[in-house]
């Protein structure tokens, strides 16, 4: 694991967490709130159309009231992102800001290539 003190010189490629699930953008809340119950590792949904990025839903983001049958769409948020290329510090940065701790890294063609994912004491990179 990479710590989040130890990233001179890496950029958000060199500490993006590869092995993810994603969503597809057509998904529903009920696949959404599934996704969620099926691990505690799980803090935002990202999901795709293809390769490309569409956007991220945070846990929790859906209320309770809303049948699992009906789109995931309505929830989906188009960032936070960042760029492979950006330092590994702006990465670290843009997911310690996020509850999830967690930020998607999007090249510029809006394909995901990964996530940064920052471990819950805060110590380092999920996935390094």
């Amino acid at each position: 694991m990479i710590g989040v003190g130890d990233i001179d010189g890496l950029t958000a490629a060199d500490v993006v967490h590869r092995r993810l699930s994603t969503l597809p953008a057509a998904t529903t809340v009920g696949e959404v709130r599934a996704f969620f119950a099926s691990s505690t590792s799980h803090h935002v949904a990202l999901l795709t159309d293809g390769e490309r990025y569409v956007g991220s839903i945070d846990a929790g983001a859906i209320p309770d009231e809303i049948d699992d049958g009906g789109p995931a769409a309505p929830f989906v948020q188009p960032g936070p992102r960042i760029a492979p290329g950006a330092p590994a510090a702006g990465a670290r940065d843009a997911a310690m800001a996020q509850d999830s701790l967690r930020v998607a890294v999007v090249d510029d063609a809006g394909a995901l290539v990964g996530i940064v994912a920052i471990t819950s004491a805060r110590d380092g990179f999920c996935g390094t």
